[in-house]
C-alpha cells in the first residue's frame, strides 16, 4: 500500500462550488482504475471545521505502484490537474498499516489527516529502535481507532525523507475526535475499485 496526496490551495474569495463541479462531473474516471484502492475527492473549505483555505486536496491508497507512477506520469490523469491549476508538489508516504471500520460499506462525508513529525533524538538507550517502538504505539492507536463506529478506512503511512508520520481516516459521519494538529476534510466523491485489496492490518508481521 502507498499514500499519496497533493494540495492545490485556492484563493480565500474562490467558489469552491467550482470544485463540487468538477467532482460531479468527472469523479466517476477512477472508479474502475486498476491498482487503485482508493481515492477520496476531498476539500477543506476557508471557516469550515476550523480551516484558514480553501483547499483542493485529493488522497489516494494505491494497492500498486505501477498504476500509481502511470497516474502521475503516463497519462494516467494527473495531467488534467496540471491542465487546470498547474503541477502541484505530491506527497507520498509508504504503508504501515491499515483498518476497514464498521462503517465501511457506507458512503463516506468526512476525513481527517493527522501529520507527526518523528524526532531525530528518540533513540535514548542507543539500540537504534526507538524509531519502531514509535511506529508501533501509532498502529496501536490506529488499531484502536478502527473500532469507532463512524470509521469508513483509517491508514497510517510513513514518509521517510522527511520523517513524518500520516495518519488518515475516512468517516461515514462528521464525528471525527477532535485532534491537535488534524486537518479536516469534506468527502465529495470516493472512488473505491481495490478497497477490498487494501492491507488489513499492519503491513509487516510484529
Amino acid at each position: 500500500m502507498h499514500a499519496m496526496q497533493y494540495e492545490i490551495t485556492l484563493p480565500a474569495d474562490y467558489d469552491m462550488q467550482i470544485i463540487r463541479k468538477r467532482v460531479t462531473a468527472g469523479g466517476h474516471a477512477l472508479d474502475d482504475r486498476a491498482g487503485l484502492g482508493l481515492k477520496a475527492y476531498v476539500i477543506r473549505e476557508r471557516g469550515a471545521h476550523g480551516s484558514p483555505v480553501n483547499q483542493y486536496a485529493p488522497f489516494y491508497l494505491w494497492n500498486d505502484t505501477g498504476a500509481m507512477a502511470h497516474f502521475l506520469a503516463g497519462g494516467g490523469g494527473f495531467q488534467n490537474i496540471v491542465r487546470d491549476f498547474g503541477r502541484p508538489a505530491v506527497r507520498h508516504w509508504s504503508g504501515i498499516a491499515c483498518h476497514a471500520g464498521p462503517a465501511r460499506t457506507a458512503p463516506p462525508v468526512s476525513a481527517s489527516r493527522r501529520l507527526t513529525a518523528i524526532p531525530s533524538d528518540m533513540d535514548p538507550d542507543g539500540t537504534g529502535l526507538g524509531l519502531s517502538a514509535c511506529v508501533e504505539r501509532e498502529v496501536e492507536q490506529l488499531r484502536q481507532l478502527r473500532d469507532h463506529e463512524g470509521v469508513h478506512t483509517a491508514a497510517l503511512a510513513v514518509d521517510p525523507h522527511h520523517w513524518q508520520l500520516m495518519r488518515f481516516v475516512v468517516w461515514a459521519d462528521t464525528s471525527a475526535p477532535e485532534e491537535e494538529d488534524t486537518e479536516r476534510y469534506e468527502v465529495l466523491h470516493l472512488s473505491a475499485p481495490g478497497l477490498g485489496e487494501l492491507p488489513e492490518g499492519q503491513a509487516w508481521q510484529a
